[in-house]
């Protein structure tokens, strides 16, 4: 499975601007002389992402200015939970705080916290750089090295010529894991969850044992030869499709269309590359605490929301095609608002449900052979 890049023209990110000099072109306004309207205009986002020509500057600015001041409260009540320095520790009160979102320069510490990552490195001291110097695997080496420079060829810390390059980085995180779990070694999609990883904590340790939080834990068998976790999800998302939204799952049985067809890269690569990095993040946020019926809750919001405009369809590319809007406009980069949408459209959607819908799904998959 291949998660293609190169549609971040809908990018959305927050944080210190790490190139001062990249402004946008020409056909930005330059009379706001404002240092908010620089951070907005720049070609390159605060994650590294270039953004496209097409990029709306006016419409990104009218988001973020009323977003900003949200992040701005969200900081400060941050600050005053972790105050101290005390481990991150699940609560009511954490789940509260992560679903409004957490501020990037808390984002790797909660995130190792919830997941299970900071217990595992803590008790495993030395154990990344001992997977690092271990024994030669020219298979795996080399399926990592053919990924390198299809890992976000649109952002500018992941390209060669980069000071830092963070392929460099990536290849290690990579390479460690594939050491680790053996019977997963290195699957096309890795690739991405790695480098955002990456991007948020700046540490190849723990970038490492998150990925080995997502894959070995909140995504079982997603990632394994077989792949039979991630066909899982998907069956079990077109049976909730099919009871939430019918009209929908009888467009797709009518043309006969699988699931897979539209869906597998929000599932194999959570979001990236399809949804705006911002969001995406917050997506994650409460991933890493609530686990993977976080998926189905976005996957549900970004349908049920579109309904209409899927119903439009009249063919099997053109369905493919609706899926692809889907992701794009102010829906998704509105991520505040969006992250609201996917704990109210969805309506109720317990763990029984997902775990019982997983049982029956892959049981089928299974004698299907």
């Amino acid at each position: 499975m291949i998660c293609k890049t190169g549609t971040g023209g809908h990018r959305v990110g927050r944080g210190p601007p790490p190139h001062p000099t990249l402004v946008g072109g020409s056909h930005v306004p330059r009379a706001r002389g404002t240092l908010l309207w620089v951070f907005l205009c720049r070609r390159i986002d605060p994650y590294g992402f270039e953004r496209p020509e097409d990029f709306d500057y006016a419409a990104y600015e009218e988001f973020f200015s009323t977003y900003l001041a949200i992040l701005t409260r969200r900081a400060i009540k941050w600050s005053r939970l972790l105050k101290g320095g005390a481990g991150v520790q699940k609560s009511m009160t954490l789940k509260r705080y992560i679903r409004k979102g957490v501020p990037l320069e808390h984002r790797a510490r909660v995130w190792m916290g919830v997941s299970g990552a900071q217990a595992q490195m803590d008790q495993n001291p030395g154990y990344y750089l001992h997977l690092l110097q271990g024994e030669k695997d020219d298979s795996l080496e080399e399926a990592i090295r053919t990924d390198m420079n299809r890992t976000f060829p649109d952002n500018v810390r992941f390209r060669k010529g980069s000071d830092p390059c963070l392929q460099r980085t990536l290849y290690n995180v990579l390479l460690a894991y594939g050491h680790h779990n053996r019977g997963v070694g290195y699957c096309q999609g890795m690739n991405f969850l790695a480098g955002y990883l990456i991007l948020v904590t700046r540490s190849e340790e723990e970038s490492f044992w998150l990925l080995d939080a997502l894959v070995g834990r909140i995504l079982p068998d997603y990632y394994s030869p077989s792949m039979l976790g991630l066909k899982t999800d998907q069956e079990v998302l077109g049976e909730l499709v099919r009871t939430k939204l019918p009209a929908v799952a009888a467009l797709m049985d009518s043309h006969g269309l699988l699931w897979t067809l539209v869906v597998s890269r929000w599932f194999i690569c959570l979001f990236v590359d399809v949804l705006p990095v911002e969001t995406v993040l917050r997506i994650w946020d409460c991933l890493f605490n609530e686990g993977s019926k976080i998926i189905f809750r976005v996957a549900l919001t970004l349908i049920k929301q579109h309904q209409a405009l899927i119903l439009e369809a009249t063919s099997v590319p053109d369905i493919c095609e609706k899926f692809k809007e889907i992701t794009r406009g102010s829906f998704v980069t509105e991520c505040h608002t969006f992250m609201r949408k996917i704990f109210s459209e969805p309506g109720s959607l317990s763990r029984a449900s997902i775990a019982r819908l997983r049982e029956r799904c892959r049981a089928q998959l299974l004698a299907q052979g």
